[in-house]
């Protein structure tokens, strides 16, 4: 049987990773075999250590997003499929790509449609993220007397572009919302995107999952939407934003409280990046002691800090994946992150080294293939 073959868009913070670990633990409880493929600019990422602790079979695509990496990523996806057996596969895509039905959907339609059965493409956002986009109009139109906004209109530019080229526009985080907020989202969703579904969840509570996962699972894959895209337009919102990918191995020789080590270390560096005015994209830990994991979350400078897992204090050797996506140059959070981690590791009376760490600007998107 051809797998299924489901693409998660949507920008940094919107919560696809969460979307996809949710959705591959009720597939597995389905009886679906399940493989996850994970994309990034660079390896060590958090994302693929998460989606691990599903049981799936999982991939990464690095160095570069599916668009530019395309050989990379149907490769993955055989793997997953031929030697692993899965049938259903779930892609997240780097969360600043855009363009996909251009130079994803269609290349996968005409090149490999014998292969993967492919699912129409879903498109993530909160309600942070239409609000921007509301207030971008707003700005362009001449309505409104725009505050400070979150990040510069370039970046903006590529949450409206993963909208307009969506299959189906789900609009997360509904657990955070009132009634009234949520018409109200939908509403502005409906009117900017008219003739786009737009569907509502929670991936965190698992509210509207299985509805979600339904809906991709059955219906057919059709044209994608093709939209116009200036590159231009589209690099320097990719390059506007520092990444840091880093692993630390950390070694407490007596009993350490982990929780409230990652809270101070994840806290540490929001914090100094508050102060220097520079704005988070995605900010994300796993920190894995044993078989016990625990996994922290950052979507926004001023967003609440998560915290997910079951790691005690026990001593002893404890690895640790750092990601981080702020509107900032790199060397700058690089160094504000090696910084925290070394104030931090002293409080808490901790060894630590830094195994490997990459922190870069994207380059300019060159898609292997590109379809009018």
């Amino acid at each position: 049987m051809t797998p299924r073959l489901i693409l998660v868009g949507g920008f940094l913070g919107a919560g696809k990773t969460t979307l996809i670990v949710q959705a591959a633990m009720r597939l597995a409880q389905r009886g679906n075999r399940v493989g996850l493929l994970a994309n990034d600019q660079a390896a060590e990422l958090v994302d693929t250590e998460l989606f691990r602790l599903t049981g799936a079979c999982v991939e990464e695509v690095a160095g570069g997003c599916f668009c530019c990496r395309f050989p990379d990523m149907v490769a993955a996806l055989g793997r997953l499929a031929d030697r692993d057996g899965a049938d259903v596969l779930l892609g997240e895509p780097v969360g600043s790509c855009t363009d996909l039905a251009a130079t994803v959907m269609h290349p996968l339609l005409d090149l490999h449609a014998a292969q993967f059965d492919l699912a129409p493409l879903s498109v993530l956002v909160d309600g942070g993220q239409v609000r921007a986009l509301a207030r971008l109009r707003a700005k362009v139109a001449g309505t409104l007397r725009v505050p400070k906004q979150r990040f510069p209109d370039n970046v903006l530019y590529i949450y409206e572009k993963q909208l307009e080229e969506a299959d189906l526009i789900v609009l997360n985080k509904a657990d955070r919302l009132t009634a009234a907020e949520l018409a109200d989202l939908q509403s502005s969703l409906s009117e900017r995107f008219p003739n786009k579904p737009v569907m509502t969840i929670s991936a965190l509570s698992g509210q509207g999952v299985d509805h979600w996962l339904d809906s991709v699972l059955g219906l057919p894959s059709s044209a994608p939407h093709v939209v116009e895209v200036d590159y231009d337009t589209y690099a320097a919102g990719e390059a506007a934003l520092g990444w840091l990918n880093a692993s630390a191995v950390l070694d407490s020789q007596g009993a350490l409280d982990w929780r409230s080590f990652a809270q101070e270390l994840l806290g540490t560096i929001r914090g100094t990046l508050a102060a220097r005015g520079a704005e988070i994209a995605h900010l994300k830990l796993v920190i894995r002691h044993g078989d016990q994991t625990l996994q922290g979350n950052v979507t926004g400078t001023f967003a609440p800090l998560s915290l997910l897992g079951l790691l005690g204090t026990a001593a002893g050797e404890a690895s640790m994946q750092l990601n981080a996506r702020v509107h900032i140059a790199p060397n700058e959070l690089q160094t504000i992150c090696e910084a925290a981690l070394r104030s931090t590791a002293a409080a808490f009376n901790l060894a630590w080294r830094i195994t490997a760490l990459q922190s870069l600007s994207p380059g300019r998107p060159v898609p292997t293939h590109r379809y009018a």
